[in-house]
């Protein structure tokens, strides 16, 4: 039967079962008179509804309030352990799996460090990778004692552009990562241990790291904003719709000195060439900074910090050994600040802010909010400087009036954002599962890489 729009009556109870589950998520608990002006639903669609979506255990009760003179209201909410989902961050530095309820709280969690397969070309095995999905998967379900069919699916954030195709699924171009088209929901299903109809929602880690934000985070309440992934490399998501999928910009690509330095992906002059932590780090010890030996990124980093602001490290923290030019003093010491980790972090706000300027020039945010690691780590103090330049390069009229802040949800803001993938389809669907995902028929020439990762 049609209605007269030319949906279905399945569609119809599809879209209003949708809507209280949205309605549930975002603002409850909430009554059954409070759904109605909510959702735009009348009174006995709401009650329809509701009495399916309790029969099903996805909605439960949650208390009671006083009404004006009548019995009290029955409060509703998800029911948190109608479901679980997992959120994959494949950073730069680590692969991080974690297993949430329906509520985000977290039910396990593993990570895996990722190691390039050479010293500068950022590649990453690709076969590693998949397996350290299939070991981490298996590892949070078993270790939360969740059997696999209560999964709503595995939402990934990987570095890169991610192409949906009927095919392979999604495909991930990871220029900066050695990715040339790697087709990794197809190896995820030859590899990974789950019931065929669990999907697999894969998109790129600043489009994960924004819906986080938006949601739950510090861009809660706002129209619009452009949410910044700053970590090895940098990246951004700019949200016009605030309940809506944000919109993943290569914006660490973006030209800033024509003919500068070399980036990863092979181009010269890229704003992550000069201001993603890599390139920060580089900068630092060509200028003579001497982060320390065979530290991974993440502990140079805070040895720069510590070389720049010798005030806010705590005892010990400034690194030991003698005082060179860029090198922190020995504990007990007060050499006082760093000039040339100064200098060199200087340049990176400037450069961040001048691609935050046009970030506000393009887009016209009412929040720019910084997260990643690197981000998170640099914190407030470098922050003000970043948006001190940024106010300078932007007009007038938007650079006033765009907040730049720090995003709330701290490191794993990526992995929360990726399991809120599947979430999402499952509330597109009206809370219900798919009967099975769609088949991609694998091509002979991935039997090798196939084997290689079941070893």
């Amino acid at each position: 039967m049609h209605a007269k729009s030319g949906r279905t009556v399945r569609d119809l109870r599809r879209e209003n079962r949708t809507a209280v589950l949205r309605r549930l998520y975002f603002d409850g608990p909430m009554s059954r008179l409070m759904l109605g002006p909510a959702t735009g639903l009348s009174s006995g669609s709401i009650s329809n509804v509701v009495a399916e979506l309790v029969a099903e255990g996805l909605v439960e009760e949650a208390g009671s309030v006083d009404s004006a003179g009548g019995r009290p209201r029955t409060l509703l909410r998800i029911a948190p352990g109608s479901g679980c989902m997992i959120g994959v961050d494949i950073g730069e530095t680590r692969v991080r799996i974690e297993l949430f309820d329906l509520a985000l709280t977290e039910l396990a969690r593993t990570e895996r460090p990722l190691a390039t397969s050479g010293p500068r070309t950022g590649r990453y095995e690709v076969g590693v990778v998949v397996a350290h999905l299939r070991d981490g998967i298996a590892e949070v379900l078993r270790t939360a004692e969740v059997p696999a069919e209560r999964l709503l699916g595995v939402g990934i954030g990987v570095p890169g552009i991610v192409e949906h195709t009927a095919a392979d699924g999604a495909v991930v171009h990871g220029q900066t990562i050695g990715w040339d088209a790697v087709p990794l929901e197809r190896l995820l299903r030859e590899a990974v241990d789950l019931p065929p109809e669990v999907p697999y929602r894969i998109d790129n880690g600043a489009k994960t790291l924004g819906q986080a934000e938006m949601w739950f985070g510090a861009g809660r309440g706002a129209s619009s904003a452009v949410v910044v992934l700053f970590g090895s490399g940098v990246g951004a998501c700019v949200v016009m719709d605030p309940l809506g999928p944000g919109r993943a910009l290569e914006w660490g690509h973006l030209t800033v000195r024509v003919r500068g330095r070399r980036c990863r992906c092979g181009a010269q002059g890229c704003l992550e060439a000069y201001a993603g932590a890599e390139a920060l780090l580089a900068r630092w010890r060509e200028a003579g900074g001497r982060p320390p030996a065979g530290a991974d990124e993440e502990t140079a980093l805070t040895a720069m910090l510590a070389a720049a602001y010798p005030a806010d490290a705590g005892p010990g923290e400034a690194g030991p050994g003698e005082a060179g030019p860029g090198e922190a003093a020995p504990p007990g010491t007060d050499p006082g600040p760093d000039a040339v980790a100064l200098a060199v972090l200087d340049e990176t706000a400037e450069y961040l802010g001048a691609g935050l300027a046009d970030l506000i020039n393009l887009f016209q945010p009412e929040r720019i909010l910084v997260g990643g690691w690197a981000g998170l780590q640099l914190g407030s103090r470098f922050l003000a400087r970043v948006a001190a330049y940024a106010r300078a390069y932007a007009l007038r009229h938007p650079g006033g009036r765009t907040e730049i802040a720090l995003g709330t949800l701290g490191p794993e803001a990526v992995t929360v954002g990726a399991g809120l993938l599947p979430l999402v389809d499952f509330f597109a669907q009206g809370g219900r599962r798919p009967e099975r995902a769609p088949s991609i028929p694998a091509p002979a020439w991935q039997t090798a890489l196939r084997d290689r990762v079941s070893t």
